[in-house]
C-alpha cells in the first residue's frame, strides 16, 4: 500500500490503549493511530459521521484493528459493518483481543476478519507483534485497487 496510511485501533480499555500506542512507538512506526474506544464511535468513523465528516481529519483507514468486547456494539457487530460496506470492504481488519475462545476465532474469520491475534502480555512481544502487523498489512499486502 502506498502514502500514508492510517491505522484505526477499536479498543475500550485504556491500560491496553497505552500499550499499542507505546509499541508503535517503540516500533518506530510513524503512521497515524487513530483510537476510538467503542463500537458507536467506530461505526461513526468509518461512515464518517458526526465529529469525524471531514475526511482529511478523518481518513478511512487502510488497517483496522478491533477489539471484540467493546461498549456500545460489540467487535463482531463492526465487523459485520465493516463488511458491508462499499467503502471498507476490502479494509484489511485484525482482530486484536484477549480471548482466546475457540467460538470467538471462528465467529470472527465467518464474519470477515482477515486475522485474529491474542493480545501478548509481554511489552516485547507486543512491540514485535506491531512491527510485524505494520510489515504484512502496510508495506507488503497488496490489496485490491478501489
Amino acid at each position: 500500500m502506498t502514502g500514508t496510511s492510517t491505522i484505526l485501533l477499536v479498543e475500550d480499555n485504556p491500560d491496553d490503549i497505552e500499550l499499542i500506542k507505546y509499541a508503535f512507538d517503540k516500533a518506530g512506526i510513524d503512521r497515524p493511530l487513530i483510537v476510538v474506544q467503542d463500537g458507536d464511535a467506530a461505526v461513526a468513523y468509518l461512515e464518517g459521521d458526526g465529529s469525524y465528516t471531514n475526511r482529511l481529519h478523518h481518513p478511512l483507514p487502510t488497517l483496522i484493528l478491533l477489539d471484540i468486547k467493546l461498549p456500545k456494539r460489540s467487535g463482531f457487530e463492526v465487523l459485520g459493518f465493516v463488511r458491508h460496506q462499499a467503502t471498507t470492504r476490502y479494509t484489511p481488519v485484525v482482530m486484536l483481543t484477549s480471548s482466546n475462545q475457540t467460538d470467538d476465532i471462528k465467529r470472527a474469520y465467518e464474519i470477515g476478519a482477515n486475522s485474529y491475534l491474542i493480545k501478548p502480555v509481554r511489552q516485547d512481544a507486543l512491540i514485535e507483534m506491531v512491527r510485524s502487523l505494520n510489515m504484512y498489512w502496510l508495506d507488503l499486502n497488496q490489496g485490491p485497487c478501489p
